[in-house]
């Protein structure tokens, strides 16, 4: 009997885990889209040579994500990437967010901010998501930034 319990336990388990720990793939302002930046941002160049130090970061323009994605690297191989768009907003002209230091804000009426570090919403932030994350892979001095 305890063996079929813990069968059953086990299988329950295995099933509701997710591959993903995205809370953000049922939110309904942003959409899917696949992309990805290949071998472009590397950190020998000018525009990335910042994302070789801590507490920087880069924002990708529009050919990436939707609105565009910001890059931080938080120092050793810690680096972070979000859409720039308010996960908490419908797309508009007022929803891309402006990056300033560990901050992206959006531009409309609400102001709702969220750090770039872990992409969580900041007090005052209207709304229960998060900013979107995109998967990072770094090989030498190539930072590739991707969403599937």
């Amino acid at each position: 009997m305890n063996r079929i319990l813990s069968i059953i336990i086990l299988t329950l388990i295995i099933v509701s885990c997710s591959k993903s720990d995205d809370n953000n793939n049922n939110n309904q302002y942003i959409p899917n889209v696949a992309f990805d930046t290949g071998n472009l941002v590397n950190t020998n160049l000018p525009q990335y040579s910042s994302l070789k130090y801590a507490n920087n970061s880069v924002v990708l323009n529009n050919n990436y994500g939707i609105n565009g994605v910001v890059l931080y690297f938080a120092g050793g191989t810690n680096y972070s990437a979000f859409e720039i768009s308010d996960p908490n907003h419908p797309l508009s002209d007022c929803s891309k967010l402006t990056v300033n230091d560990l901050i992206a804000t959006c531009d409309c009426d609400d102001g709702n901010s969220y750090e770039i570090l872990n992409g969580t919403g900041r007090t005052g932030t209207n709304g229960h998501y998060a900013l979107k994350r995109y998967y990072v892979e770094v090989i030498g001095d190539i930072i590739r930034v991707y969403n599937n």
